[in-house]
C-alpha cells in the first residue's frame, strides 16, 4: 500500500514507467499541464531529484501539491511493480535500457522480462489501459533500407541488435496480453525523438565536433530519417490514452501498433548538419564508405565485449551503429492519423529551432579556448609554431630545419663546418638584402631594420614566461607523480621517454628527421584529439589497475 499512500487521494491516476527518461518528463509534463490526471513516475532511483527548471515548473508544483508522486521500481522486481501500480487506471509503459548498449542479457531483462512484470502488475491492479513504448527498429533488419513503411511491415527474421530484438518481444507480450481480464493495450513507434533534455543525441554531437570527428559522412549521405520531436512523441501517447478510452476507440486501436512521425522525412546528415550549425559548429562535408567503417566498427565492438568488465567505456562506433546512420527509416503515420487522431503538434523547423536555443552551453565558444598542448608548450610562439597556429612562423621554422639538415647531414660537413657555412650564408644574404634597392622591377622591397635583430622588453618576457611556463607544467606533473595516483600521467611520460629513447638509439640523421617530424604532428594531433587521447589512457589505466588489483587479491588468498 506505499505507492496508494504516496500517491493518496482522489483523482485519476496513471502511472510513467523509466519516468525520468528524456521522453518520459516530457510526457509527465504533458499530463500534468493537462488537468485530468494525477501522475506517479516510476523509476530506478530511490528518491527524485529535480533539475531547478522542474522544481520551478508543473513537476515541482505538482510533487508539493500531492498531484503527482514518485516511487522508487525496478521492472525485474514483480512485488515493486505491482506496488507502484496500485490505484492506477493507466500505465505509460516507457522504461528501456540504453539502446547503444548491446548486451542482450541488460536488454532481455528489461524489456522482456520486466514487460511480463508489468502485464502481470497491470491485471492484478486492474489497471485498464496499457500503452507500450517501442521502437521502429522492431522492423529494421540492419541490412535494407525502410521507405514510408506501415505497421503491416513484419518483423524481421534478424535484428539490427538486441536491443531491437528485445523491443519486438515486448511488443509481442503488450499485444498478446490485449483483452487479458478487460486490460486493453497498444504499442507506440517513436521515430528518432529528439529536443530539449536530450541527453545523448545533442551532446553526443557537439563532444564530436569539439573532438574535429563532426566533418564526416558515413556512406554517401542520402539516406533519409523520420525524426520526431520529444512534444510530439508525448501527444502520440496521449492520443492513444484517450482512443482506448472511448468504447469506439477501443474497438479500432486496442492491441495495434502505431508509428509516430513528424511527418516531415529530411536527410539523416542534413539533420544532424542544421543541429551543428545551429550550434556554430561546421557541417559534415567528408564523406566515408560504408565499407571502410563496417571492419574498424567490428573490432571496436569486440575490444569493448573482451574489456568491457575491466571497465572500458561504451563505444560510439559500433557495427549496429554505423547501420543505422546509413541506411534510411522512413515511416508512414497514417494509421496514427486515421484511428489516433495524431497530428504533429510542433513542426520540424521549429523544433529544431528549439531544440538549439535549449542548448546555449554547448554553442561554440567565442573565445577561443586554450588547448591541453598549448598549456604544456607555454602559450608563446613555440606553441604557435608546433601547433601551427601562425602557418608563415611554422613553415619559416620548417624551411630553416631543412637547410640546417642539408648542411648538417647531406653535405657530410662536421658540426662546426656546417654552422660556418649557415652564418656565412646568412650573412652574405643580409649584405645583397641591404644593398638591393627600395623598387625592383615593381616589386618593393622591405628592408630590414636593425631593430629586427633587437629582443623587446616585451618579447623577452613572453620568452621568459614561455619558458617558465613550460618549467612550472614539468615541475606540476613531477608533483603528480610522486604522489603516485595519476596513471594516465605516468603512462604519457613512460611513453614519452620511450620516444626519446628509441630516438638516441638512432643515428643523428635519422633522429632529426624523425624527431621533427614527431614535434610537428604529435603535438598538433594531441591538440585535437586531447579528449579522446586521454581517455584512452585512462581506460588503459584502469584495465591495468583491475588486473593489479584482481592478481593481489588473489596472492592474499593464497
Amino acid at each position: 500500500m506505499e505507492a496508494a499512500a504516496a500517491g493518496g487521494g482522489g483523482g485519476r491516476w496513471c502511472v510513467v514507467t523509466g519516468g525520468r527518461g528524456f521522453a518520459a518528463r516530457h510526457l509527465v509534463t504533458m499530463l500534468l499541464r493537462s488537468g485530468e490526471w494525477r501522475v506517479r513516475v516510476a523509476d530506478l532511483a530511490p528518491a527524485i531529484a529535480l533539475d531547478r527548471d522542474e522544481e520551478e515548473g508543473f513537476l515541482g508544483a505538482a510533487l508539493r501539491e500531492g498531484q503527482a508522486a514518485y516511487v522508487s521500481a525496478d521492472l525485474r522486481d514483480k512485488v515493486q511493480v505491482a506496488r507502484a501500480f496500485e490505484g492506477a487506471e493507466v500505465v505509460f509503459h516507457m522504461a528501456a535500457p540504453d539502446s547503444s548498449i548491446n548486451n542482450f542479457h541488460l536488454h532481455y531483462s528489461v524489456n522482456v522480462e520486466g514487460t511480463k512484470n508489468v502485464i502481470d502488475a497491470c491485471i492484478s491492479c486492474k489497471v485498464k489501459r496499457l500503452i507500450y513504448t517501442s521502437s521502429p527498429s522492431v522492423v529494421f533488419d540492419g541490412v535494407h533500407g525502410i521507405f514510408n513503411a506501415d505497421e503491416s511491415m513484419p518483423y524481421p527474421d534478424k535484428f539490427n541488435d538486441s536491443y531491437s530484438e528485445t523491443k519486438a518481444d515486448g511488443e509481442k507480450l503488450v499485444m498478446r496480453a490485449n483483452g487479458r481480464e478487460g486490460l486493453l493495450t497498444c504499442c507506440i513507434r517513436p521515430s528518432s525523438i529528439f529536443g530539449p533534455g536530450d541527453k545523448l543525441l545533442v551532446p553526443s554531437l557537439v563532444a564530436a565536433a569539439r573532438a574535429g570527428k563532426s566533418k564526416y559522412i558515413i556512406g554517401d549521405g542520402n539516406n533519409h530519417y523520420d525524426f520526431t520531436y520529444v512534444e510530439n512523441v508525448a501527444y502520440g501517447h496521449v492520443c492513444a490514452e484517450k482512443t482506448l478510452s472511448s468504447e469506439d476507440g477501443a474497438k479500432i486501436a486496442a492491441g495495434k501498433t502505431y508509428f509516430i512521425t513528424n511527418m516531415e522525412p529530411i536527410k539523416f546528415w542534413e539533420f544532424m548538419s542544421l543541429i551543428l550549425e545551429g550550434l556554430g559548429y561546421e557541417r559534415p562535408s567528408i564523406k566515408i564508405p560504408v565499407s571502410v567503417m563496417m571492419p574498424v566498427a567490428r573490432v571496436v565492438e569486440w575490444t569493448y565485449k573482451k574489456f568491457a568488465k575491466y571497465g572500458m567505456k561504451v563505444p560510439q562506433l559500433t557495427p549496429s551503429r554505423i547501420r543505422l546512420l546509413s541506411c534510411n527509416r522512413t515511416f508512414s503515420c497514417s494509421r496514427a492519423k486515421d484511428q489516433l487522431g495524431y497530428e504533429p503538434l510542433v513542426p520540424l523547423k521549429e523544433g529544431l529551432k528549439r531544440t538549439v536555443e535549449s542548448y546555449p552551453h554547448l554553442r561554440v565558444q567565442n573565445q577561443r579556448s586554450i588547448s591541453k598542448a598549448s598549456v604544456f608548450l607555454g602559450n608563446g610562439n613555440l606553441a604557435k609554431t608546433l601547433l601551427w597556429e601562425d602557418s608563415k612562423q611554422t613553415v619559416t621554422v620548417l624551411l630553416l630545419l631543412a637547410v640546417i639538415y642539408y648542411h648538417l647531414f647531406t653535405c657530410g660537413y662536421t658540426f662546426i663546418t656546417a654552422m660556418a657555412k649557415l652564418l656565412s650564408l646568412t650573412a652574405l644574404f643580409l649584405f645583397i638584402h641591404g644593398m638591393l634597392p627600395a623598387n625592383v622591377f615593381g616589386h618593393k622591397v622591405e628592408k630590414l631594420e636593425a631593430s629586427n635583430f633587437h629582443i623587446t622588453q616585451v618579447e623577452a618576457h613572453h620568452v621568459a614566461h614561455s619558458i617558465s611556463s613550460s618549467w612550472n607544467s614539468l615541475v606540476g606533473a613531477l608533483r603528480s607523480l610522486c604522489r603516485g595516483n595519476d596513471w594516465p600521467l605516468f603512462l604519457k611520460v613512460a611513453l614519452s621517454l620511450l620516444v626519446v629513447s628509441i630516438l638516441s638509439s638512432m643515428s643523428s640523421q635519422a633522429a632529426f628527421k624523425i624527431g621533427t617530424a614527431l614535434v610537428f604532428t604529435g603535438f598538433k594531433a594531441y591538440e585535437k584529439w586531447a579528449d579522446t587521447i586521454d581517455s584512452m589512457v585512462g581506460d588503459v589505466c584502469s584495465i591495468l589497475l583491475h588486473i593489479g588489483s584482481t592478481k593481489s587479491s588473489s596472492q592474499k588468498q593464497m
